[in-house]
């Protein structure tokens, strides 16, 4: 299986990159409005690196406390240090930005970066299995809705999967929202 996920990756890596490179229109605006109802719950979004689509205009406008993730240690969960616009950044793990300080916080909603996704809800990540081992945690602790962010371009046929893998409850493209049922 890590083959098989590793040349999806490859091929991930290089559609996302042309779908950057045409720009991501309305995305964010669009993640925005379908966040608005999550108003006062606490939202994990992220930095932004190389040519992940961005959510930081979504992020800012949201009506409660936000979060970005800190890997604290291989296999082990992501957390969630507060953010807003502005705060004092840092080079955290694989380079990822992170706030040099502020509270931990635990998300009940979570924008989640990937390489590619399908029409069922499953997503493909860097292969840290990183969020993975989060939503299953988070899950296990109440309801949680974990929201992929991407370009349009970045759905494929069907993504490789394992017993571990998390499904997404929706999926926001610059072309709109998918609610897996």
């Amino acid at each position: 299986m890590s083959d098989i996920k590793a040349l999806a990756r490859a091929e991930a890596f290089e559609r996302r990159a042309r779908a950057f490179a045409a720009g991501q229109g309305q995305a964010a605006e669009i993640l925005a409005d379908y966040l608005a109802g999550q108003a006062g719950k606490v939202l994990s979004g992220y930095m932004p690196m190389r040519s992940e689509i961005d959510p930081l205009p979504a992020m800012a406008a949201h009506q409660g406390p936000v979060g970005v993730p800190v890997i604290v240690g291989k296999g082990l969960p992501l957390r969630f240090r507060e953010w807003s616009p502005g705060a004092k950044m840092v080079e955290g793990a694989f380079k990822a930005l992170v706030p040099e300080e502020g509270a931990w916080v635990e998300p009940s909603v979570l924008i989640v970066p990937l390489l590619a996704f399908d029409a069922r809800g499953y997503r493909l990540g860097y292969g840290g299995g990183f969020y993975d081992r989060t939503l299953e945690g988070l899950r296990a602790r109440g309801k949680v809705l974990a929201v992929g962010f991407a370009f349009a371009a970045q759905e494929v046929a069907q993504v490789p999967t394992e017993a571990t893998d998390q499904r997404l409850d929706a999926v926001v493209t610059e072309k709109g929202v998918t609610v897996f049922a």
